[in-house]
């Protein structure tokens, strides 16, 4: 089969990285993925795999822009190119691939899509919420199938979209590779012979993941030998570096920046802390189960105490609030969860394992899409042939 995949740019990000990589092991299993660039460029470029990769040269920086020129983008090359169909990796495409249905009818590919983030986003104020609601429907009725990164997303998908349980998919987020599970497992540090307690957390540095409300947690509720190490790059690191000093624990808190393979940090940790509004299914936190990290996290999605194990493997609070936090982070410094549990529920979230299920799923896309349109093709025709007479 030949797959579209849009991606906006190799800028770091969880949702493109999966996307990518997804896109090897299809490549590796003898498909045709192609990847559509809105920007050929980024800071993972040099590091991106070896796929086929198509784009239009930008007649100014698209940055600003991204998701308009991803429209166009994608509509030029789905006009001259035929593929099977197109795989959109994430929420914030889905944008891009409602378009493409719009412009170009029936002549479009079906569109799987994987839904990367919570749906009920209860960060949004209500009157923007209302229409945000009817978008969602929109995504429903428009697009063509649905993955679910976990089960415990199929209920919200379900109500949120108000599509059928056929369009839904369950398929692992393809967090780790095999080697990578088994690499998170077997460095583990002895996390006894220091004094203080070491909390990491990855991620990108904007709203959604609050890392402000992180820094405010630790500030009220670490202890001196504490430290945390914060992960990630984004438009928010000068305002959290500064409050951070702010708050008077510049000298506990380490930003390392984007690492590209952070398996040392979650060797070198004892809690794992996610901190965000929303999430879908955060890869991160597949990481850290691997590795054997208890989790202080927020309830961000509706997997979320799922993968905490409902308290076996970590505390789950509420989003926006710090003593929560702060008091979760103090009470998982104290637990020993599981650790073989734990790498049970991570060794789900392979690579190898959700990429044959996404081929599946993707040819089937394709043959009830074939279907279909044989079906119009042939209803039209008896109804020109019956006008006829």
């Amino acid at each position: 089969m030949r797959i579209a995949v849009p991606i906006h740019s190799f800028e770091p990000g969880g949702v493109e990285r999966v996307a990518l990589r997804l896109a090897e092991s299809w490549q590796d299993a003898g498909h045709e993925p192609v990847v559509v660039l809105g920007r050929d460029r980024g800071r993972c470029r040099l590091m991106s795999p070896g796929l086929d990769y198509w784009f239009l040269k930008e007649p100014f920086p698209t940055d600003r822009w991204e998701t308009l020129w991803m429209i166009w983008s994608l509509f030029q090359f789905l006009l001259t190119e035929k593929v099977d169909a197109v795989f959109c990796p994430g929420n914030t495409y889905t944008i891009v691939c409602v378009a493409m249905k719009l412009l170009l009818g029936d002549r479009c590919p079906p569109v799987l899509v994987k839904i990367s983030n919570d749906l009920e986003r209860r960060d949004i104020p209500r009157p923007a919420s209302m229409f945000y609601r009817r978008w969602l429907k929109i995504q429903g009725a428009w697009l063509d199938g649905f993955v679910a990164m976990a089960s415990p997303m199929i209920p919200e998908i379900r109500r949120e979209l108000s599509v059928p349980d056929e369009m839904i998919t369950v398929i692992p987020n393809p967090a780790l590779s095999r080697d990578d599970l088994r690499t998170l497992s077997e460095n583990r540090l002895n996390r006894n012979s220091r004094s203080g307690c070491r909390f990491l957390t990855v991620g990108r540095l904007v709203a959604q993941k609050n890392q402000a409300m992180l820094l405010d947690a630790f500030a009220k509720h670490c202890w001196p030998d504490d430290t945390l190490v914060i992960a990630g790059e984004g438009p928010d690191k000068d305002k959290l570096i500064e409050f951070a000093d702010t708050l008077g624990i510049a000298e506990q808190v380490r930003f390392v920046g984007h690492v590209e393979n952070p398996h040392a940090l979650y060797a070198e940790a004892d809690v794992f802390v996610l901190s965000s509004h929303y999430e879908g299914l955060p890869a991160v936190v597949v990481e850290a189960l691997a590795a054997g990290l208890p989790l202080a996290v927020t309830d961000c999605c509706a997997s979320m105490a799922w993968l905490t194990g409902n308290g076996r493997f970590g505390v789950m609070v509420a989003p926006d609030d710090p003593e929560a936090l702060g008091s979760g982070m103090n009470l998982t410094r104290h637990l020993r969860p599981d650790r073989d549990a734990m790498y049970r529920l991570a060794a789900q979230f392979t690579l190898e394992h959700s990429s044959e299920i996404y081929l599946s799923t993707i040819e089937k896309l394709t043959i009830r899409h074939r279907q279909d349109r044989l079906k119009n093709l042939c209803g039209g025709v008896r109804l020109w042939g019956g006008g006829g007479v």
